[in-house]
């Protein structure tokens, strides 16, 4: 009798198959509170090393780390109306502490764009003073009516970068070289996604914002994922919490800002931008186990061979996971590491450690082949390299292949029910897109031809691109 599938596959049911990795592979679970989120070692430990690769930007981009406060005064809020206008009905607000009702009610953090405001308006003076490029890694309630773990949830984590400059222009470059050096960077050589960059229109722009660019990525099932943002914010918070600095004359000006953020939805983009009917596909340079050196049979020949091909490879810098519980059948173990997405499993068995060899397996495409242990130390960073650009390029492929020019509202609204869909925006313009938003299809970014932020969306050649979202 067949053994029934470990997950529901993808192609039955995309939301259960998503669920399933979750819950199976050790990733998260519900928190006790509607909404929340509980990350389990495996889940957190591939978070800490996309937080440690896009931290390693942020800072070769210069902003610095920094905290700020979980609580907030709702005053501070309410100074830049869209801001709070735009949020309000996400607030958690806290009313009483102490068994004693607050004077003013405090906000849990929804985002820090006010709090942050009120401190660089006190530590920026003079022109010299300028940029002030700040980041903060931290947590951040919305309390959502639908939650899904990673994608979207009433407390994540995220990085959150607020920056204050003296010109317009200053500010806006800084903007897109978030977006270009920090967010497009990682995401596509680290996490292997091809992301699309562009503009948001002003429908789905960030509330308070002058402008706000994102990286979009397609999922497995074709729909869109927003995996990060970054804003453009005007003079809007500096007048409203008085950030300003003397110049150079003499005189005194109202600075510039922005502000810049990824979060746990990008373990989401992760599970369903790779994830396949087996598990979950992870790329290897952002693996926090790269390879998994498993012992076929307990035999005191395998178990050293085990010992010495671990440390072997983490000489050369490959995070190793040695599994020797011989106790469990080999079969359900395999299948274990396979769910889990390990880019590379290397099998130790008493016959071919007779020969001097081992069985290499790449998780992103199931291929096995023999190597020499000898070998090993090279062989295996350079199929790390393989698995790496080969998950990148089965993405590139299926976002090519589903995206479809249009030239209509009706053929755009077709197109994005199994993929994205490029239409000119001087076509669609704002009456399209909420005509498409009656549907859930929604404009996830514009961008020039070449796949470009355009400088404005009144360019003549900006293309919008559409699709159903998460």
């Amino acid at each position: 009798m067949a053994r029934p599938p470990v997950l529901t596959p993808q192609a039955d049911d995309f939301p259960r198959w998503y669920q399933d990795v979750l819950t199976k592979a050790e990733l998260a679970d519900n928190g006790p509170v509607r909404g929340t989120m509980v990350i389990r070692p495996y889940g957190y430990g591939i978070w800490e090393r996309m937080q440690s690769e896009v931290d390693r930007r942020i800072k070769a981009a210069g902003a610095e780390n920094a905290y700020f406060p979980l609580f907030i005064p709702q005053s501070y809020l309410t100074r830049e109306a869209e801001h709070v206008e735009g949020f309000s009905p996400e607030l958690a607000v806290v009313t009483h502490a102490g068994g004693k009702e607050l004077e003013e009610p405090v906000v849990v953090r929804p985002t820090s764009e006010t709090v942050i405001g009120e401190f660089m308006a006190k530590w920026v003076q003079s022109h010299r003073d300028l940029p002030l490029l700040l980041n903060q890694w931290a947590n951040v309630v919305r309390w959502e009516l639908r939650t899904r773990v990673f994608l979207r949830t009433s407390e994540f984590l995220w990085q959150e970068g607020h920056t204050a400059h003296a010109t317009e222009a200053d500010a806006a470059a800084y903007a897109l070289r978030i977006l270009h050096d920090v967010y497009r960077d990682f995401m596509v050589n680290v996490l292997a996604l091809p992301v699309l960059i562009g503009r948001k229109t002003r429908q789905e722009r960030f509330a308070g914002a002058t402008n706000t660019l994102a990286c979009e990525a397609m999922m497995g099932d074709g729909k869109a994922l927003q995996m990060g943002t970054s804003h453009e914010l005007g003079q809007n918070f500096a007048k409203a919490f008085d950030i300003t600095y003397q110049d150079a004359e003499g005189t005194q000006q109202t600075a510039w800002t922005t502000s810049w953020g990824v979060s746990t939805r990008m373990m989401g983009g992760l599970i369903m931008g790779h994830g396949d009917d087996a598990g979950l596909r992870i790329p290897p340079k952002v693996a926090s186990v790269q390879v998994v050196v498993l012992a076929i049979r307990d035999d005191p020949a395998v178990l050293a061979a085990v010992a010495r091909i671990s440390e072997a490879l983490e000489d050369r810098g490959v995070r190793v996971k040695v599994d020797d519980r011989t106790d469990t059948s080999f079969g359900r173990r395999s299948t274990d590491w396979e769910l889990k997405g390990v880019p590379v499993r290397v099998e130790v068995g008493p016959r071919d450690l007779e020969n001097g060899e081992v069985t290499l397996v790449r998780r992103d495409t199931a291929e096995k082949q023999q190597a020499r242990v000898v070998d090993l130390p090279v062989a295996v960073p350079s199929l790390l390299d393989l698995v790496q650009g080969s998950l990148l390029a089965e993405a590139t492929r299926r976002r090519d292949e589903r995206t479809v020019d249009v030239t209509t509202v009706d053929e755009a609204r077709e197109a994005a029910q199994t993929g994205f869909a490029r239409i000119p925006w001087a076509t669609l313009g704002e009456a399209g897109e909420a005509e498409l938003a009656n549907h859930a299809v929604t404009v996830r970014c514009l961008q020039t031809p070449a796949g470009e932020v355009p400088a404005t969306e009144d360019q003549p050649d900006v293309m919008a691109v559409v699709a159903r979202a998460y």
